[in-house]
């Protein structure tokens, strides 16, 4: 490994630091009108957001499955609609 180093050009092993500096990735954000850490609006939305009750079994069921238990939620409803029709 060391012999390795040795035959590099002075320099060659260390890495280039091509971080930009806060102020200046601030700076481009500001130009782009957005917050750091704040997404912008979605094009086209693809779900509507609402509240619904639902039983406390079923809630500790699907939170139980763990993150993206609102997803598993809306994917049971669909497969749910594939069978049913609604009056």
């Amino acid at each position: 490994m060391l012999k390795e180093l040795e035959e590099l050009p002075l320099g060659a092993h260390k890495q280039q630091d091509t971080r930009k500096p806060y102020p200046e990735l601030y700076a481009g954000l500001l130009k782009m009108n957005r917050r750091a850490g704040v997404r912008g609006a979605q094009r086209a939305p693809t779900k509507i957001a609402t509240t619904i009750r639902l039983s406390p079994e079923v809630m500790d069921a699907f939170k139980a499955t763990g993150a993206g238990w609102q997803t598993r939620i809306d994917a049971a409803l669909k497969d749910w609609l594939k069978t049913h029709k609604l009056a």
